[in-house]
């Protein structure tokens, strides 16, 4: 079995990283960045990423935005100073997909493979393993990884070169945002009409308005459960790289720039570590009334 170096062991990480020990990989990670201590017990700890990048095979990266990403692989201690040729790097973060090329012909440059990878499905298709992967590079290096994203994830699609996977899933971001509002806002009808709203949620899982947002998020609007399982902060971040791209490609993408006021609101009322379902609260402000308030006579 390869050697996997895992770094970024957050919400999604740490998940995905035990699924991959499931499979009965070697795993190494940085001792530098906070660790469960369930994984600092099973796995390998080392100083730093370059440490990493030289105990193992591939070299799995799962941070938050790019700078994040640049850090890990180009400080230093970064990921390339621990390269040797033929060893792959997949970054699984969300991220620009301007600078995903960049990093990957640098990463090429050292004689190694780069394969960009980000994910959808939240903490619970991470726990679960049923992720789904949208994935930018080679198509040897994705047959290579392949076995490991089946360990993390169900849905695995090579997109194209190099950047793709990152196109595609700014593409799933402003899907799901548009999804969330959309969500938010008949729930907010229905409750201030004076329907129950869990009611009327399980009423349309049985019809063409059926999602897996409004199964999953619908519930969290209904029950208030906002706890994280993706923040706000990270789909403001992604939804920046939407509306950043569309102002290069002359596109007009009027409900994403929407969608992305409505985070702003709920930001501004402290809620950048909401889960991103809490858009709805953004709403609820904006009309003075919640979500399971009983309406007033």
């Amino acid at each position: 079995m390869a050697t996997i170096g895992f770094i970024g062991l957050g919400i999604m990480g740490a998940h995905m990283a035990r699924n991959l020990l499931k499979g009965d990989h070697q795993l190494v990670v940085n001792g530098a960045f906070p660790i469960p201590d369930d994984l600092r017990t099973s796995a390998k700890v080392v100083a730093n990423s370059t440490e990493v990048a030289k105990n193992a095979d591939v070299i799995v990266v799962m941070v938050p935005d790019t700078p994040d990403v640049r850090n890990v692989l180009f400080a230093d201690d970064g990921v390339a100073k621990g390269l040797t040729a033929g060893k792959l790097v997949i970054d699984m973060s969300s991220i620009s997909p301007l600078d995903t090329q960049e990093f990957a012909k640098q990463i090429n440059a050292l004689g190694c493979d780069y394969l960009d990878a980000p994910v959808s499905g939240g903490e619970v298709g991470a726990r679960e393993a049923s992720l789904t992967i949208m994935v930018g590079g080679p198509e040897a290096a994705f047959e290579r990884a392949k076995p490991l994203f089946e360990k993390m994830g169900k849905n695995i699609t090579l997109v194209g070169d190099n950047g793709a996977g990152q196109t595609c899933k700014v593409a799933n971001q402003i899907i799901v945002a548009l999804n969330i509002e959309a969500v938010g806002e008949a729930l907010l009808f229905a409750a201030r009409s004076g329907a129950d709203p869990e009611r009327v949620r399980q009423a349309l899982m049985g019809g063409f308005a059926a999602s897996r947002i409004l199964e999953v998020h619908g519930a969290r609007m209904t029950k208030r459960t906002f706890d994280p399982g993706f923040r706000i902060e990270l789909h403001q971040k992604d939804l920046n790289l939407a509306l950043d791209g569309a102002r290069k490609l002359g596109l007009a993408l009027p409900h994403t720039a929407s969608a992305q006021q409505l985070f702003s609101v709920c930001a501004s009322h402290g809620g950048k570590a909401w889960d991103h379902s809490a858009l709805v609260r953004a709403l609820e402000i904006m009309s003075n009334f919640e979500i399971g308030q009983t309406p007033a006579a």
